[in-house]
């Protein structure tokens, strides 16, 4: 296939999705800076050469978490991921399942659990946006399991709403308002348009037996609002009472309150700053990653998300202190541009961006990588 990079695939989705939905996927809030800053940053992280280091046979594998991935990368949860292009979920579940990597499905996606059971094989995380009704919360737990979703991601950093201004200049709610905008938006974008007429207009499906997701909303905010909380250290402990298997909390930029984490029984922290959707002043994911790894020492398992671009980036950021790393957008545009072909030649690049890079570095093995850094000049 010819696109070599991730933003030629990019490019080639946002001519095939209405603005709005482009908008959806690719904005941040605020002025974008926490966006922009975490592209900034793993762009100052520069790696040391090695030198001979003769014929490296170089293997991707990866153990985390007590199960083997074929790479140090996997799917992040994306909200509306179907929006982006219908039927995004079970696209990026299936090749997961044959690539071996792990694929995050979002509480609110078009998908449910039990529309991915039959396509996620060994390899499903559910990422929990925390319901504030118990009952609820202990329904979806149960759902995910009976799934097959063998890993929980607990999503801590989206205790209110953020603007997201770009959404709004775009029109965009929850549920879909059609007004002529997005009408015409929809036309000038066929391709997209015919598969949400043969697939539907994407919902908050995994949601719908909770509460009323036609009803319209104030501003942006979707009926996920309505049913989350702001989970504390007790909602913690609950959760990880009820759910025996791998738990992670995703969003943690501060690295203080990480020995509490840790002794609360959570397996893995997730470094992330939202894609910088949430809060603009954020700092950036790779500098919280420096930190964190410097609070929780080298062998507690670590996740980082923010500004993939390369396979270059992957390597970035596992040099710094990640264990694995996520990529959400990237996927997307993938499946935007060639759908199934499109998720498979995101792969491609960032597992060939990472063993050409690795053989420059004379490592054969992506753990390798923590600590080879050098001052940027």
């Amino acid at each position: 296939m010819d696109f070599p990079a991730l933003e030629d695939l990019a490019k080639r989705a946002r001519r095939r999705v209405p603005h709005f939905v482009w908008e959806y996927l690719d904005s941040a809030t605020g002025d974008q800076s926490a966006h922009l800053r975490n592209g900034a940053a793993l762009d100052r992280v520069l790696l040391q050469p090695g030198v001979l280091g003769g014929e490296q046979t170089v293997d991707l594998s990866t153990t985390f978490l007590g199960r083997s991935y074929a790479a140090p990368i996997g799917v992040a949860p994306v909200g509306m991921s179907g929006l982006m292009w219908p039927g995004a979920e079970i696209i990026l579940a299936k090749l997961c399942a044959q690539e071996r990597l792990p694929y995050n499905l979002s509480t609110v996606t078009a998908a449910t659990p039990e529309d991915l059971a039959p396509h996620i094989g060994e390899h499903g995380w559910f990422q929990l946006y925390p319901p504030g009704d118990p009952d609820i919360r202990r329904d979806l737990l149960k759902r995910a399991r009976d799934a097959g979703f063998h890993t929980m991601v607990l999503t801590a950093d989206v205790a209110v709403a953020s603007r997201r201004e770009r959404q709004r200049r775009a029109q965009l709610r929850q549920p879909m308002k059609i007004t002529p905008s997005i009408m015409l938006q929809a036309a000038l974008r066929p391709h997209w348009s015919l598969s949400i007429l043969r697939n539907g207009m994407p919902k908050l499906a995994t949601l719908a037996r909770y509460g009323d997701i036609d009803t319209p909303r104030i501003g942006t905010a979707h009926v996920g609002y309505l049913l989350r909380t702001a989970p504390d250290w007790d909602y913690l402990k609950a959760l990880r009472d009820e759910w025996e298997s791998p738990l992670i909390i995703k969003g943690v930029l501060d690295p203080e309150p990480a020995p509490q984490i840790i002794d609360a029984g959570v397996d893995a922290i997730w470094v992330s700053n939202h894609g910088g959707r949430q809060f603009a002043a954020a700092p950036s994911g790779i500098a919280a990653l420096h930190a964190m790894r410097a609070a929780v020492g080298p062998d507690f398992p670590l996740i980082y998300d923010g500004a993939i671009r390369s396979g270059t980036d992957v390597l970035r950021a596992l040099a710094v202190g990640a264990d694995f790393v996520m990529l959400g957008r990237a996927w997307h545009h993938g499946v935007a541009a060639f759908g199934a072909a499109g998720a498979a030649q995101v792969l491609h690049i960032l597992c060939e961006g990472m063993k050409a890079d690795m053989g420059q570095m004379a490592i054969d093995r992506p753990a390798q990588a923590r600590g080879r850094l050098i001052e940027a000049t």
